[in-house]
């Protein structure tokens, strides 16, 4: 959506945040996920994708800034609200706690992972790249494999643990509800490259600090999926592996022992908190436009261009 403020000058897909800091893009990212942006009206849209059309005609007025949190960027077409950005959080917070519930039976264990995974899908593909058409095919692969990695994981782990004779039972329970994570992290990067595999033959574009694009590099390939993989495997950490931490504290206190009914909420509000501090800083790790040094790159690409970096799009 578009918004006037006292921002600096609107610049059309440009951030308002610089994006070489990890605080800019920290900040940058905190509008895109912000979820007031879920109750925009659809008057209040239409004015919005009104405003960047009249910049494109060279007639917005001044002091106007972009909020692409709504608007898919290359399709002009409005995202469906729980696959937003700004929805990941309020919308998959109900899935995270129903991940770290105790005492998880075989068939809880395969509909979470399968729930959180399909989510994942949909929102990865709200927010895909459009620019080039992809196969409906490759999105399909990534998702089964999402689906049968985590769901494999998790079973086979929770399974080794019920057979663990050595833990006691409420060893046994606390190691449980880590299970998620490794199950997560796992399915994560092998939808990763199940969907991007492709990139690692073919390259991605290089573009040097004009924006023209130099030539297709396999290796910043390589650098790309490496970073979105780190990434995908940084962002469960804290929302998988906090709460069940703090939640195993706070059982102990008389609080919870007199009343067991509020362990619900109040891991609900645990989860709430680490997925909103985790979604941020997990995607500002690395900029959008991550720079290589050229003579890291393929003989033809250093050939091609006098620049000593280029930079190239590493993807979600």
């Amino acid at each position: 959506m578009a918004e006037s403020a006292g921002f600096p000058p609107f610049q059309l897909g440009r951030p308002r945040f610089e994006q070489t800091s990890f605080y800019g893009r920290f900040r940058h990212f905190l509008d895109i996920i912000d979820p007031r942006t879920l109750f925009v009206t659809e008057s209040r849209l239409k004015e919005a994708v009104q405003l960047l059309e009249d910049y494109k005609h060279g007639t917005l007025p001044p002091g106007v800034t972009n909020k692409e949190a709504i608007i898919h960027p290359d399709t002009n077409e409005t995202i469906f609200m729980p696959f937003r950005m700004s929805g990941y959080i309020p919308f998959g917070t109900p899935i995270v706690v129903g991940l770290l519930l105790p005492n998880q039976t075989l068939a809880s264990t395969v509909f979470w992972q399968w729930l959180n995974q399909s989510h994942n899908a949909c929102v990865n593909y709200a927010n895909r790249n459009a620019t080039k058409p992809s196969p409906t095919s490759k999105f399909v692969q990534g998702y089964l494999g999402a689906v049968i990695s985590a769901v494999s994981i998790a079973v086979g782990l929770n399974v080794l643990i019920q057979r663990a004779n050595q833990f006691t039972p409420a060893t046994r329970l606390l190691i449980q509800r880590f299970v998620p994570f490794p199950a997560v992290a796992s399915a994560n990067i092998c939808n990763v490259v199940l969907m991007r595999h492709t990139e690692l033959e073919e390259g991605i574009d290089v573009l040097d600090s004009d924006g023209n694009r130099v030539g297709s590099s396999r290796i910043a390939a390589k650098h790309a999926l490496l970073e979105t993989a780190l990434t995908r495997v940084v962002l469960p950490m804290p929302i998988l592996v906090l709460p069940p931490i703090v939640m195993s504290l706070l059982e102990k206190t008389t609080l919870l022992r007199s009343r067991p009914r509020m362990a619900l909420p109040v891991q609900s509000l645990v989860c709430l908190a680490a997925f909103g501090l985790a979604l941020p800083l997990a995607i500002s790790l690395f900029p959008q436009m991550s720079e290589i040094e050229t003579s890291r790159l393929e003989p033809e690409i250093t050939r091609a261009t006098t620049s000593e970096t280029l930079v190239y799009n590493k993807g979600l």
